[in-house]
């Protein structure tokens, strides 16, 4: 069994639908990834899904009145988890942010002492969760091919930059993941 959280960030409707405004070139990749991953982690899975805040406050107003189409409430179907993870998807959160570095998931990740981070988008909120779980000290590994970004070049450059933050992050692939527990 692999240490730590596994924490699949945002695999959800929204974002796999191809007509969707905020499809996710490759979702289909991430999804494949993250099902070789979710055998070895077991109980300790954490599913995030973003969701549009009731009333958008500060900065967020300007970005909701760029897609209003997402002010939609948490159990829309936008919002969903995409099909394939919503059964077996035992454990939750939600957040009306990109980071998914909440109070919940650190009560979550804390007592494994590391988090195993896979979905989309690479280069929001998965770099979002990541660096703020980063400065809490947590050590963060972030699984390249079980993420997905809003365009190839994004997700590259977002692994880079991740990657810069050795070693509280490190970037990785499924099969090292897993060959570690082996």
């Amino acid at each position: 069994m692999t240490t730590g959280l596994l924490t699949v960030i945002d695999m959800q409707r929204v974002f796999a639908d191809p007509d969707s405004p905020w499809a996710t070139p490759r979702f289909a990749e991430a999804a494949a990834g993250v099902r070789r991953l979710l055998p070895a982690f077991g109980d300790r899975v954490t599913f995030t899904r973003f969701v549009a805040p009731e009333r958008p406050t500060g900065a967020w107003r300007a970005y909701y009145e760029r897609w209003p189409f997402a002010l939609q409430p948490a159990d829309a179907q936008l919002w969903q988890l995409a099909d394939e993870f919503a059964s077996g998807a035992r454990y939750v959160l939600d957040a009306a942010t990109f980071g998914k570095w909440t109070p919940e998931l650190a009560r979550r990740a804390t007592p494994q002492g590391r988090l195993v981070l896979a979905g989309v988008s690479t280069d929001c909120c998965v770099l979002s969760t990541a660096v703020a779980a980063a400065d809490a000290g947590v050590e963060v590994l972030v699984v390249a091919d079980a993420c997905a970004g809003a365009d190839e070049d994004s997700h590259a450059k977002a692994l880079h930059v991740l990657d810069l933050y050795r070693p509280l992050i490190r970037v990785t692939t499924v099969a090292e993941l897993l060959q570690e527990t082996t």
